[in-house]
């Protein structure tokens, strides 16, 4: 075992013994983690929960339900989830999408090899990097990991990243370097993000970090 695959371990498990299994991702089916994954952009769960709590009140979590109703409408909905006319967009994006490219099934997405379903969520308008892995690991249970902001940050300060480094760059570094089971990738990543919100902030509290005696090391992308 390399030295980076050492730290990686290392890190997760300081993680996890602080906090626990987060049970990524709190959803009832596959749709609902879907819906999920574009509303829980740019704010925080409890906004999202809101959100989907209000789309099943109202019997409207449903792709044929998302797709046809009214942009005015569906923005109101999911008003809790804020940034209400661009997830209003992605979120008729990828139900149509998914009515077209298979029949409305959501399960059906996991019968598709993971990088030629990547290709086509990435081809879905609103739909990033971020979003499409999200999708790929917690709706549809591929070992792909996830990154996000949180993980740029942790990283770098902690001196595994470099800030030039691209998405694909950085999840790559995490794909070469742990056993692509979806478990881990699914714990790491919300533990990373756990560790995000509540220490590693702009203003970051390391005193408090489970991280916090966790030192640097040089890192190049090719390491």
């Amino acid at each position: 075992m390399s030295s980076t695959n050492q730290r990686l371990q290392q890190m997760f498990d300081l993680l996890l013994t602080r906090f626990g299994a987060q049970h990524w991702w709190p959803a009832e089916n596959t749709l609902e983690i879907l819906v999920g994954t574009v509303l829980t952009q740019n704010t925080n769960w409890q906004n999202v929960e809101k959100a989907i709590a209000n789309l099943k009140r109202k019997n409207l979590l449903s792709l044929t339900a998302l797709h046809d109703l009214a942009d005015e409408q569906l923005a109101q909905e999911i008003r809790s989830a804020g940034y209400l006319n661009v997830k209003t967009r992605r979120l008729k994006n990828l139900a149509r999408f998914i009515l077209e490219r298979f029949q409305g099934d959501p399960e059906r997405l996991q019968d598709t090899g993971t990088g030629t379903l990547r290709a086509e969520l990435l081809s879905i308008k609103g739909i990033g990097p971020e979003t499409a892995d999200s999708i790929l690991l917690y709706a549809c249970a591929k070992p792909v990991f996830v990154v996000d902001a949180y993980t740029y940050r942790i990283l770098q300060r902690h001196g595994l990243a470099d800030e030039a480094l691209t998405y694909d760059e950085l999840q790559a570094f995490f794909m070469d370097h742990l056993p692509h089971e979806v478990p881990l990738f699914n714990e790491f990543h919300a533990l990373i993000v756990k560790t995000g919100k509540e220490f590693c902030r702009k203003q970051p509290l390391c005193e408090q970090c489970p991280l916090r005696d966790w030192g640097p090391i040089n890192f190049t992308a090719k390491d």
